[in-house]
């Protein structure tokens, strides 16, 4: 166990529920993954209010009153990076040729559409589809913030709100990365020129707040409206090409003041990196280490255009690598250099970002197959390096250092996954946790419980039943 983990789990301990009045409940889990290098058979695993209160290992049997568990329990999946608009576009994009950059065009036809009523209820079916995929936590990169032209809505959080309400009703953890997003991309000109950023296009005016002490009132206000059980609220900085330099340090000063996450997508095509130099001289990754907004709680999301310099930076500062590889593959946007950032001591992370396909699994087995593919060799990780990743990693880039992990006083965020179907058929339990990695999807999750409580069970969303039908719906009232 990595001393990182070991303090996380000390803090968690520290806040572990006492009150004889909390609800209790017992789960034998058949197997389970409790943080080592292999699972183990026959885990109890109590519960208290919302956290886990006492872990037996080697309990044979299943004790009276306890729910059982069939196959191998692990902590819940967490989502650090998600567009949950961007859900509409899956299968009407990808046909198309060209790049990032006109698959964004659609993108905007999307989020023009959205209204707080419409994306409400586009975020709850995306949400409990992440959910029934075995996810328990989510980081929402949310940047559609106003109404029509960018005109504020009478409620300035409404958008923020109706995510919040979303994740809340598909019984999904959820940390609100609320994104500044000032300029529409980098201008002709070099440094010090009045162009070096274009205005915010007209599909783009919904996203800006004008400055960033602008977004900073916002962003306090959807914070103090929406912060609560499930609910916390973080930063982002869209991108270098999004905000202008001397918008940066205002990000930074907020997230650091709320002692709150801060994500930035960064280097994520190779233009990016060749505007940031032209204007900036430095890579999107040094540009931002200079303006103070790479920190310990910091994420560098895709992190796919990497110099050695960045990789050095970024592990200089203890930040966090988010890795989107289903939709890095769907935009071509490129393999980021995922062993490279762990051999300097970086955390992975995962995210489904656009949508594209969400299964955790895919998501965390792919970044040892992109490793494969780059290198022409197989073996650069652990199956149980890869889960910390997709749980314990994830947890912490967005602010819930007390999620992730199996472990007395940490939040009772855990997922099962059956073992008797056509994929994992055959497993042996020297490599158990390999079936799970390189073999499972989503579809081999049968339960899922957040926070103690089921919210998946049989492989059925209990709040949302006809969870296909409910997508359909959604999807359709936006228009895609």
């Amino acid at each position: 166990m990595s001393d990182k983990i070991a303090s996380t789990r000390t803090a968690a301990d520290q806040a572990a529920p006492d009150g004889p009045h909390e609800r209790v409940s017992t789960w034998w889990a058949e197997h389970a993954w409790l943080g080592d290098d292999s699972a183990e058979t026959g885990v109890l695993i109590e519960v208290t209010g919302d956290r886990i209160s006492r872990i037996e290992r080697d309990v044979v049997e299943a004790p009276a009153g306890a729910t059982v568990l069939r196959g191998i329990t692990v902590p819940g999946f967490v989502n650090a990076h998600s567009h949950a608009f961007h859900r509409a576009l899956r299968g009407h994009t990808q046909a198309e040729r060209g790049s990032f950059w006109t698959w964004r065009e659609r993108m905007y036809a999307v989020a023009a559409r959205l209204q707080p009523d419409n994306y409400y209820r586009l975020a709850r079916a995306t949400f409990a589809e992440m959910v029934l995929a075995g996810m328990t936590c989510v980081g929402e990169f949310h940047y559609v913030h106003h109404d029509v032209g960018g005109v504020p809505y009478p409620e300035p959080s409404a958008m923020g709100e109706a995510i919040a309400r979303a994740a809340r009703d598909a019984g999904i953890r959820l940390t609100l990365l609320d994104t500044c997003y000032l300029a529409g991309g980098f201008g002709p000109g070099f440094a010090g020129d009045s162009d070096a950023h274009v205005p915010l296009s007209e599909a783009q005016s919904r996203f800006g707040d004008g400055t960033a002490a602008r977004w900073a009132e916002r962003a306090t206000r959807t914070r103090d409206r929406v912060t609560g059980d499930t609910v916390r609220v973080g930063a982002a900085v869209h991108s270098v090409r999004a905000v202008p330099a001397d918008q940066l340090a205002t990000v930074a000063e907020w997230a650091h003041r709320h002692e709150t996450p801060i994500h930035a997508h960064v280097s994520e095509q190779v233009a990016e990196n060749d505007d940031c130099l032209r204007v900036y001289g430095v890579t999107p990754t040094e540009h931002l280490a200079a303006h103070g907004v790479l920190d310990s709680l910091a994420s560098a999301v895709h992190a796919t255009h990497l110099t050695d310099d960045d990789i050095a930076a970024i592990s200089a500062r203890d930040a966090f690598a988010c890795f989107c590889v289903t939709t890095e593959r769907d935009l071509a946007d490129g393999l980021g250099p995922a062993a490279d950032l762990v051999e300097h001591g970086v955390r992975l992370t995962i995210g489904s970002d656009s949508h594209a396909v969400i299964d955790p699994f895919e998501e965390t087995r792919g970044i040892e197959m992109t490793e494969r593919v780059a290198s022409h060799k197989r073996g650069h990780f652990r199956a149980s390096e890869l889960l910390e990743a997709a749980t314990v990693h994830g947890a912490a880039s967005l602010g819930w250092p007390e999620a992730g992990m199996l472990d007395v006083g940490a939040l009772a965020d855990f997922v099962t996954i059956r073992l008797d179907s056509v994929r994992t058929a055959g497993w042996a339990p020297q490599s158990l946790l390999e079936t799970v990695v390189f073999a499972a999807g989503a579809g081999d999750v049968t339960d899922v419980v957040v926070g103690g409580t089921p919210v998946v069970a049989d492989g059925v969303h209990l709040a949302i039943p006809n969870l296909g039908a409910e997508l359909t719906a959604a999807i359709a009232a936006v228009g895609a």
